[in-house]
């Protein structure tokens, strides 16, 4: 299924500078897996050693955090745009 991948400012590099890219997969760890395929070491920065999300990255499938729904498992449906956006701190 295809879908589309807005990519951050700081991951940019991976993709040529294109803010959005197409995937495809029929969930979210498919769709990052092709993701890597597609643009080689991307996959690294979103998922740590242990092939799970890092901790200071949140993605959304939708408006579904899938922190919330079922992680990587989260299914992408045709169409649905998944959006990776580094978490923020400050102080």
């Amino acid at each position: 299924m295809s879908v589309s991948v807005r990519i951050p400012t700081i991951l940019r590099t991976y993709t040529g500078g294109s803010a959005e890219v197409s995937g495809e997969g029929a969930t979210l760890r498919d769709v990052l897996a092709k993701l890597d395929s597609d643009y080689p070491g991307i996959g690294a920065r979103i998922l740590d050693e242990s092939g799970k999300i890092r901790r200071f990255v949140n993605v959304y499938v939708g408006e579904e955090d899938v922190r919330f729904a079922e992680g990587l498992d989260t299914v992408a449906p045709e169409g649905v745009q998944i959006s990776i956006i580094p978490a923020v701190a400050g102080g």
